[in-house]
């Protein structure tokens, strides 16, 4: 049968749509790389709380839904994970960590925990028998309370155990260091040796002899300037060991702060640059650079601005600036409005001159970058608010997102000014976590009207706050799960106080995971991004061993991390049992 020209075109022109239709229809269909199955999915999407089911493409989410259409979504190459019923949560953010000196101090003594002097010698020298040799016995975690009404160690206790070998042990709170004599050998610190400008070297009343107490960053750089560097190979090393850990605990990025110990993660970008590129590294890193006082200098903005254009990628990305303008309230140096309670001769120490943080704040800003700014005392907090407030009247400056980071005390006229001026409070659960050194050395501190408004979380929330939880590791764990007990229930994991300390500041399960979630996202100016489980974000979530939304709170610490993602790929995956 002969076609007439006119049926053949019309017969082209068909199997041409037919063709353009099945090409679509295989768009719309293309199979995902993985799909996740059988879960109960919280999504942190209030469009969408909850779902039973995930397809990722490309390392990033392209459905969210039931099992059903899920399902049909499966290829010929798709991995399958079935959640078995589990919770599956986005990846969590650790909105404040130290994280390059958290994870050199992976592989030094460990002090957290001990309750006296006797228990502190017990584990070095445990230590010591598994590390032997005359080298620097480095360590970390003894907090104020070990020591009774002194409050405070002293080198006698340490050159008992090591009269020959250089002992140096930083505080839980990174604030404060521990040494022995032969440590101060070492420095040079003797009976004349004069304070530096922000810190603060201890002495006996009686002799003028160092006790072994360095205060604040600027004492305790005389020592720690004369120990030996820590090799390039076992920087890595270390970077990897806590990039482990910080999965194991479902971390997926962590806004990474300067150094409190060692050399800070801004000092360390060509490491993670390295791991980047060998696509060795599993967790996304928001780093910042430290400003320190009295001034920002010329080389203090190049540095940033270097920073800011060469790391913009979704897993490494730098830019911010941090900025410490006081210390902790356990050794008074925290800033106050008012005289500390236990010692009314002071009102703590201010690192910066305010006029001139106000003037660095103001440049930052007008730059575009997001400070990050540690103030713990109540008249510290209120210096940055007014700094950030001046800055945006003067910048004409929106959303910059600039954070306070502690926050352990805020006056009640400042709480509201966080949801009004837009300032991230960025803060760590277990700071608060209501044991000796809290209720003990912290609250005879302040006083009890100051320290009925620690760590008020719910109260700035309720006015208006986006909250931003981290840990500030290591000065406690790396373990998001921990703190969200902690926020929940202000207890000890022995139930005290009973109904919690400051009940009202409680929060619930679901505004402490938005903290690490989406609150953490925002804080980093990632949540388009990060921080929910929706259609084209990025692909971070985990799978965990119980339900927190459901289970009693006291167990939520006791929560395992089954399987972690980044970016659509496995980077943990708990053992078989």
């Amino acid at each position: 049968m002969k076609l007439s020209p006119q049926r053949l075109n019309l017969l082209f022109c068909l199997f041409l749509l037919g063709a353009s239709a099945a090409r679509a229809q295989t768009l719309m269909v293309a199979p995902a790389d993985t799909i996740v199955i059988h879960g109960r999915v919280w999504t942190g999407n209030p469009k969408q709380p909850w779902a039973q089911a995930l397809a990722i493409r490309k390392g990033k989410i392209t459905f969210v839904g039931d099992d059903p259409p899920v399902e049909r979504m499966r290829g010929m190459g798709t991995k399958i994970i079935n959640a078995a019923g589990r919770l599956i949560l986005p990846g969590l953010v650790d909105s404040h960590a130290h994280f390059f000196e958290g994870s050199i101090f992976l592989n030094r003594a460990h002090l957290e925990g001990t309750h006296s002097v006797a228990e502190i010698q017990k584990r070095l020298k445990e230590y010591a028998a598994n590390h032997p040799g005359n080298d620097w016995l480095v360590g970390a975690g003894w907090d104020y309370s070990a020591f009774g009404e002194a409050k405070l160690p002293h080198k006698k206790f340490l050159d008992e155990v090591f009269p020959d070998r250089p002992v140096y042990l930083d505080g839980f709170d990174g604030h404060t260091a521990w040494v022995n004599s032969k440590a101060l050998e070492l420095a040079g610190i003797g009976r004349d040796t004069v304070n530096p400008p922000n810190g603060v070297i201890e002495r006996d009343s009686q002799t003028g002899e160092a006790t072994g107490v360095l205060k604040e960053d600027d004492a305790i750089d005389l020592v720690k300037k004369v120990r030996p560097l820590v090799e390039r190979d076992d920087r890595l090393n270390a970077i990897r060991a806590g990039m482990y850990l910080a999965n194991q605990f479902g971390l997926t990025r962590i806004h990474a702060v300067g150094g409190h110990y060692e050399s800070g993660d801004f000092d360390e970008l060509g490491l993670y640059e390295t791991l980047l590129d060998h696509n060795d590294l599993t967790v996304r890193l928001y780093v910042a650079y430290f400003v320190n006082p009295p001034d920002l200098r010329p080389q203090d903005l190049e540095a940033l601005e270097a920073a800011h254009k060469k790391y913009t990628g979704d897993w490494l990305t730098a830019g911010a600036a941090k900025i410490r303008i006081d210390g902790v309230i356990e050794t008074h140096t925290a800033a106050m409005l008012e005289p500390y309670s236990d010692d009314p001769s002071t009102k703590g120490t201010l690192f910066w001159n305010a006029d001139k943080y106000k003037a660095a704040v103001a440049a930052l800003d007008k730059r575009g970058f997001q400070i990050f700014t540690h103030a713990v005392g109540d008249a510290a907090v209120r210096i940055a608010l007014d700094a950030y407030e001046s800055a945006a009247e003067a910048n004409h400056s929106k959303d910059r997102r600039h954070r306070i980071e502690h926050i352990e005390t805020p006056a009640a006229s400042d709480i509201p000014r966080f949801g009004k001026l837009g300032v991230i409070p960025s803060m760590q659960p277990l700071h608060a976590y209501p044991d000796d050194d809290t209720l003990g050395v912290w609250l005879k501190n302040v006083g009890p009207d100051r320290g009925s408004r620690a760590w008020p979380w719910q109260s700035i929330r309720s006015a208006g706050g986006r909250l931003a939880f981290g840990s500030d590791w290591n000065v406690v764990t790396l373990n998001p799960f921990e703190g969200i007990q902690n926020a929940v229930l202000r207890q000890t994991t022995d139930g005290t106080p009973k109904g919690g300390w400051i009940p009202q500041e409680c929060l619930t399960v679901d505004q402490a995971v938005q903290a690490y979630t989406l609150g953490a996202a925002h804080a980093g100016h990632r949540e388009k991004w990060e921080g929910s489980l929706e259609e084209d974000k990025l692909a971070d979530l985990i799978i965990v061993s119980q339900n927190i939304f459901e289970i009693a709170p006291q167990h939520i610490k006791n929560t395992k991390v089954v399987l972690t993602m980044v970016g659509g790929r496995v980077v943990y995956k708990a053992p078989l049992r």
